[in-house]
């Protein structure tokens, strides 16, 4: 594609937009990366004191490593596991930096709108396709697109802690004692949760992590004690697949969690749904329930630990294809439904899973997933490489897998009690007799989709992986 051309759009330059930028210019297209931030990485430098669970050698990409190789890059060891701030400072700034993509990324430069030209969203019109899409920005310019690649991910949109999905009352009036994600209690916040009563709400990775850091700040810092609410009964916890995680950090990381809840180094309270918060004297006051029971409990911080959700706002002209709970695409949404999947690993997904009703624009990276969890960066990569294929014209290569992912050790809801050393068949491997599918919970290897159906859910191509 000529340089004058409208350029391949990337939102984003996270992990998964630096490496959608590396695909397309290996297939010859014109990236230009558009960054909300001040610099590459924006959003893991906020949570750049936490460590990884999956190692170098699934947080790196072949496209991108190839253009830091030719620029005397050394490498991490792969088998090592690096903190948010080792992968910005390690691969994401020499990314940035480098000779191929430093003038093909503009900072500070936030989407607020995206459109066909001359096209709303409810007009069809001749031609509509083959019409560029435009894009606004908050500076007050617009830009011509041949295509768009939204790797805006899902940081900077965290679910609240309100039981419905809202935030509570009283949740935004009291922000100032609320923190989302993973907050660095253990270096630039540890005064603000030393000897501190904290009340962490979530389940998944985030919050264990965050409770881990707490119950570590409590051994220096007396006083310091740990709330960690959940929405289910704890009998229904799952706090994942222990040794049969293929990611043997992310099996110790529930196992901990887990171990920490059973020896009551930290409350439980379980279920507790939230409905309020309201200043109580010196501390908040949560109102929840337990079951039909109110209950009100004392805490002086939150950290609100339940996941994130895509920010779609910036999106209401395109058409977009979104499944109605998830908010991902319908053929990826049943991959990923924790109301439908029973395993923890999905199979392999591609550009055809990705497509939207729009043609030309594609949601990649975590934003991907609308509101589901568990998302690897190995993941996006194989998205984007798949994406840069088709866009590029090379059918074959964007239905490939090239992707090889660990299984989580996860298949139905394992009680509090150890995770059995056993899993259900869900998550066994896949016959080898069938060498074109593989099970929902392994690593298919398929070359071409394949319809199938079973545990993880209704049916669906398989041309991708978490």
């Amino acid at each position: 594609m000529p340089e004058a051309s409208p350029p391949v759009v990337v939102i984003g330059a996270g992990p998964v937009g630096l490496t959608a930028a590396a695909h397309l210019l290996a297939r010859g297209l014109n990236p230009l990366v558009l960054e909300a931030g001040p610099q590459a990485g924006h959003a893991v430098r906020a949570w750049g004191q936490v460590r990884m669970f999956s190692p170098w050698r699934f947080n790196t990409d072949a496209a991108a490593r190839a253009l830091l190789a030719a620029e005397g890059w050394v490498e991490p060891d792969p088998e090592a596991f690096p903190t948010g701030a080792d992968l910005v400072r390690h691969y994401l700034a020499p990314l940035a930096a480098s000779a191929a993509l430093r003038d093909r990324i503009r900072y500070d430069a936030r989407v607020t709108g995206i459109a066909r030209r001359d096209h709303g969203r409810l007009h069809d019109g001749t031609g509509r396709d083959a019409a560029p899409l435009m894009l606004h920005l908050a500076s007050d310019t617009a830009l011509a697109a041949r295509a768009v690649i939204d790797c805006s991910g899902t940081w900077g949109a965290p679910n609240p802690a309100g039981a419905h999905g809202m935030p509570a009352p009283g949740e935004a009036a009291h922000a100032d004692r609320i923190a989302y994600g993973i907050p660095d209690v253990l270096g630039a916040e540890r005064a603000s949760y030393a000897g501190a009563t904290t009340l962490v709400v979530g389940a998944g990775h985030s919050a264990m992590n965050a409770v881990l850091d707490l119950v570590e700040l409590a051994k220096a810092a007396p006083g310091t004690r740990v709330l960690w609410a959940f929405r289910r009964p704890l009998a229904a916890m799952s706090f994942g697949g222990g040794a049969t995680d293929g990611l043997s950090q992310r099996g110790e990381l529930g196992a901990r969690a887990q171990a920490l809840v059973e020896s009551g180094a930290v409350t439980a309270l379980a279920p507790f749904l939230i409905d309020r918060i309201a200043r109580d004297g010196k501390r908040l006051g949560i109102t929840g329930r337990q079951g039909e029971r109110e209950t009100v409990v004392q805490a002086d911080r939150i950290i609100v630990a339940a996941g994130f959700r895509p920010d779609l706002s910036f999106l209401r002209e395109v058409r977009l294809g979104l499944d109605p709970a998830v908010e991902a695409t319908p053929a990826l949404a049943p991959l990923i439904d924790p109301n439908l999947h029973s395993c923890g690993t999905v199979r392999p997904h591609g550009e055809a899973e990705l497509r939207h009703p729009e043609a030309g624009f594609y949601i990649a990276g975590m934003k991907s997933y609308g509101r589901a969890p568990t998302f690897l960066l190995a993941t996006g990569y194989e998205q984007v490489r798949s994406i840069a294929a088709w866009l590029a014209g090379d059918l074959a290569a964007a239905r490939r897998v090239d992707l090889v992912l660990p299984e989580t050790g996860v298949c139905s809801g394992p009680s509090l009690a150890k995770v059995a050393s056993t899993v259900s068949s869900c998550c066994a491997p896949a016959p080898a007799a069938s060498a074109d599918q593989g099970s929902c919970c392994g690593t298919p290897s398929v070359a071409k989709p394949v319809a199938t159906t079973g545990c993880c859910g209704s049916a669906a191509r398989a041309t991708e992986a978490l």
